[in-house]
């Protein structure tokens, strides 16, 4: 089955290489372009795409907001942010307002085309350990994410503590050391973590658990 992607950028020459690029690939589709944000997330509703692929910066509504009303939906489709600069304070916003990662525009096609395999999988894309230095150079200058972040009233206290080790950047053999876990069972309450709190990935988790106070951005 293939990988049903939506590609969302205000400029034609840009949409028309993506999907020069992912439909040379057997596994990918693209089931459609967006030149704003309004319009990348009236397709979403419409075409039901898996990834989108959503540009950072577009006239009338943005990326960012693009993504807030994506995810406000209860889409499951997965959103990839494109920007042309590495890291800015509008790719950070996106990926707590829900984005799964973030790619620059000059990524190589065989990047580009993996990273929607890897975020179609539900996989997050970014490593948690490159979430949280992003975090940590950003947190403070984001805005305060809209309404309350989720209670983690309903976390047990184990899951509690899984959470607070993914978003110190702990793969889950080192949180299964540490907390003296099978790996398995580590990844069993990850997914429980994700389940309650309506996390799409580890990534949320992480921009999550600093939006609580689970952990505090490292100065320096």
């Amino acid at each position: 089955m293939s990988i049903r992607v939506l590609v969302a950028d205000d400029q034609a020459l840009v949409r028309g290489g993506f999907r020069m690029i992912l439909e040379a690939r057997a596994d990918l589709e693209v089931v459609g372009e967006a030149g704003d944000g309004r319009e990348a997330a009236t397709l979403v509703e419409r075409l039901r795409p898996d990834v989108v692929l959503m540009d950072v910066r577009m006239p009338g509504v943005d990326g960012l907001e693009a993504t807030r009303r994506i995810v406000a939906s209860g889409s499951p489709a997965r959103v990839i942010v494109l920007t042309t600069y590495d890291v800015d304070e509008s790719v950070f916003a996106a990926l707590r307002a829900g984005a799964s990662a973030f790619l620059l525009k000059d990524v190589r096609p065989a990047e580009l085309v993996e990273a929607i395999r890897v975020v179609a999988r539900g996989d997050a894309l970014l490593a948690p350990s490159v979430t949280r230095r992003l975090l940590d150079r950003f947190v403070t200058v984001l805005p305060d994410p809209d309404g309350s972040p989720p209670d983690l009233g309903s976390l047990t206290g184990r899951e509690v503590e899984v959470l607070r080790l993914v978003a110190l950047a702990l793969s889950n053999a080192e949180i299964a050391e540490r907390l003296v876990l099978t790996e398995a069972t580590v990844k069993t309450h990850v997914s429980s973590v994700l389940r309650k709190l309506g996390l799409r990935d580890r990534v949320q988790a992480v921009v999550l658990a600093y939006d609580v106070g689970l952990v505090r951005p490292r100065s320096g």
